[in-house]
C-alpha cells in the first residue's frame, strides 16, 4: 500500500507553535503549483507503479488553495499514477476555510477525509496559539462538513498547553465528542526551537505545564475516549473501528511513500529523500531541472530504529519475528534484553510475539522507543 504527501507550503497566518515549512506570502503560490506540477510528473517512476491507496495534502494550509488548484493536482496524479479505486484522499484544512460552497467543491473533486486543525475550543488558547479561527468557527466547520456529506472527519486537538487545566481539557474532549466525529489527532504541546512560544518561555511570558499535570491530560484523553468507543490505535491518535488514518499508517507500518513539494519526504525501504525546504529555491532548481533534494542510503541499524519508533506507538506494536526475518537474530535478541525491564515494570507486553507499549507505558512511548535503538 502506497501513498503521496503533497506538501502546500502557505499559511495566511503564523501559529505560534508551528515549526513545520511554510511561508505567510502568497505572491509565488501559482509558480509553486506549476512546480509541485512538475515534481508529480517527473518523479512518476519512484513508487514502481506500485498501487496508490492514499493521497494526503498537508502543510501549510492546504485549504488555502481554490478548488480548481486542488483537482488539477488529483487530475495529475490519476493520469500518471496507478491510483486504487476507493482511495483514501485527505485535506487537512483550517476551520475558517470550510464554507458549504468550498466543501461540496472538495467532495465533487473526490477529497474524502477532512482533517481539520481545530486544536482547542477555548477562544484564550486559540488567541495564545495565534490561531485565525474562534470555538464557534471550530465547531461549525465540522457541522458544515457533515452537511456537506463528508463522514470520515478527522480534529487536532492540543494539550499541555501553558495554563491549560485538567477541567479546560476535560471541556475541550466534551466539545470533540459531541460533534459526533470519527478520530481524533490530540497531541502534547512541544515548544519547539525558533517559534514564537519557544521565545515567549525564554522570556518568562509563559510557563510549561509540569510533567504531572500533562500526564493526567494524556490520562484523561485515553479514558474519555475509550468511554465513547474510540480506539487508541497510536499514542496521538483515536478512531472509532474503521475509521484508521491509512495514509498515517503507511508511514507507521515502513510503506513506500512519494512527498511532493518543498520539505516533503520520500521513502522507497531503501533511502530516505527530503525535498529542499525553501519555496524560491525549490521553484527555481526545479524549473532548471536541478537537484532540490537530498537522499540517504540507510544502513540496516537504521531501518529496524525507524521501525521501532514507529511501530512500538501503535496497537500492533513491534513484530519480533519480523524484526528476526529482516534484521537478523542480533537484533532480535539485543531488542528483547533491552525491553525486558518494561516488560518486567508492566509497560511493555510480549504478546503473541509482538512488543505492545501498555497504557502504562504509552506516555512515555519515544523513551522506550529509544532505549531499544541500536547503534552503529
Amino acid at each position: 500500500m502506497a501513498g503521496i504527501y503533497i506538501h502546500i507550503p502557505f499559511c495566511r497566518q503564523m501559529c505560534y507553535y508551528c515549526d513545520f515549512h511554510f511561508s505567510v506570502s502568497l505572491k509565488r503560490k501559482e509558480e509553486l503549483l506549476q512546480a509541485l506540477l512538475i515534481e508529480i510528473e517527473t518523479r512518476n517512476d519512484y513508487l514502481k507503479n506500485e498501487e496508490i491507496e492514499t493521497i494526503y495534502f498537508g502543510g501549510g494550509t492546504p485549504s488555502i488553495l481554490k478548488i480548481n488548484e486542488l483537482d488539477q493536482i488529483l487530475e495529475l496524479i490519476y493520469k500518471l499514477y496507478s491510483v486504487s479505486k476507493n482511495p483514501e484522499i485527505t485535506l487537512e484544512a483550517n476551520p475558517d476555510d470550510l464554507s458549504i460552497d468550498y466543501l461540496n467543491g472538495l467532495k465533487q473533486i473526490g477529497i474524502n477525509r477532512l482533517s481539520i486543525g481545530i486544536q482547542s475550543f477555548e477562544d484564550k488558547h486559540l488567541k495564545q496559539l495565534n490561531r485565525r479561527h474562534d470555538a464557534r468557527e471550530a465547531i461549525n466547520s465540522v457541522k458544515n462538513s457533515q452537511e456537506a456529506g463528508f463522514n470520515n472527519i478527522n480534529i487536532d486537538l492540543i494539550y499541555g498547553l501553558p495554563g491549560l487545566t485538567n477541567k479546560n481539557w476535560e471541556e475541550n474532549l466534551r466539545n470533540a465528542l459531541n460533534l459526533s466525529i470519527q478520530h481524533i489527532s490530540a497531541y502534547h504541546l512541544s515548544i519547539e526551537h525558533k517559534t514564537v512560544l519557544a521565545n515567549f518561555l525564554k522570556k518568562g511570558k509563559i510557563k510549561q505545564l509540569e510533567e504531572k499535570e500533562s500526564l493526567n491530560q494524556f490520562n484523561t484523553l485515553v479514558k474519555k475516549t475509550e468511554e465513547q468507543g474510540f480506539l487508541h490505535y497510536e499514542i496521538s491518535n483515536f478512531s472509532k473501528d474503521g475509521y484508521f488514518s491509512k495514509h498515517n499508517i503507511n508511514y507507521w507500518l515502513q510503506e513506500k511513500y512519494l512527498g511532493i513539494g518543498p520539505s516533503a519526504h520520500s521513502y522507497d525501504y531503501k533511502t530516505r529523500r527530503w525535498n529542499i525546504s525553501n519555496n524560491a529555491k525549490y521553484i527555481e532548481l526545479i524549473n532548471k531541472n536541478e537537484s532540490y533534494s537530498e537522499t540517504e542510503i540507510l544502513s540496516l541499524s537504521e531501518k529496524y530504529n525507524d521501525y521501532i519508533l514507529t511501530s512500538l506507538r501503535t496497537v500492533w506494536g513491534a513484530d519480533l519475528e519480523k524484526i528476526s526475518r529482516e534484521f537478523g537474530k542480533g537484533f532480535h535478541d539485543e531488542c528483547l534484553k533491552e525491553a525486558e525491564k518494561y516488560i518486567i515494570s508492566g509497560q511493555i507486553t510480549d504478546t503473541n510475539n509482538r512488543l505492545i507499549i501498555s497504557k502504562k507505558g504509552k506516555f512515555i512511548a519515544d523513551k522506550i522507543a529509544s532505549d531499544l535503538f541500536i547503534v552503529d
